[in-house]
């Protein structure tokens, strides 16, 4: 069986946010013929950014997070705003903001779907390498951040112990493993 795009019978803006909306749509499978609500929330593309130093460091960001009630430590990311050209822009100003690094060399890894099954958006993902501290941070109003800066197999260590475990942050290291292999091997 191949499977097909649902038939969406309406949209209905159910709840708007200044970060996403939600809303539920009335859907029907063109293959079995049933009928159900849908809740999803549509919410602008994101970016995160593995910030790699010459001296084989990698530039993390520590912050609470409302949704686990915790601080994780994470890549630098962020929404696409709507005055960025692009999502490299987006990533090249948030890594500025969010640390006061800059880079040089970026390289694209690709993007992946933040949840598909509740949310419309994408994450795109890159490596800025050779980075270096030029900036004094600029965060937004309601993030309050402390930058790390830790060592590359330190780092590798932290998510497979599942220290680091925001599910983009892991699948941003999982695409630069296939786009450039070798970079996280350790000794």
């Amino acid at each position: 069986m191949k499977i097909k795009a649902w038939n969406i019978s309406s949209k209905n803006k159910e709840y708007a946010t200044p970060i996403y909306n939600v809303f539920k749509n009335k859907a029907r499978s063109v293959i079995s013929g049933i009928q159900g609500d849908f809740f999803v929330i549509e919410a602008p593309d994101w970016i995160n950014v593995v910030a790699m130093t010459s001296d084989d460091h990698v530039v993390l960001v520590e912050q609470y997070r409302h949704g686990t009630e915790e601080a994780t430590l994470e890549i630098p990311g962020g929404v696409i705003d709507e005055t960025d050209d692009s999502p490299l822009q987006a990533a090249k100003r948030e890594l500025s903001e969010e640390t006061g690094f800059t880079s040089p060399k970026w390289t694209p890894l690709g993007s992946v779907s933040a949840n598909p099954a509740i949310m419309n958006n994408r994450c795109h993902l890159f490596l800025a390498e050779n980075c270096a501290l030029t900036d004094q941070i600029n965060p937004d109003e309601h993030e309050e951040i402390a930058v790390r800066v830790i060592k590359r197999s330190l780092f590798l260590q932290e998510i497979k112990m599942g220290n680091i475990h925001h599910s983009l942050v892991v699948a941003a290291v999982a695409k630069l493993g296939l786009v450039k292999p070798g970079m996280f091997i350790t000794a």
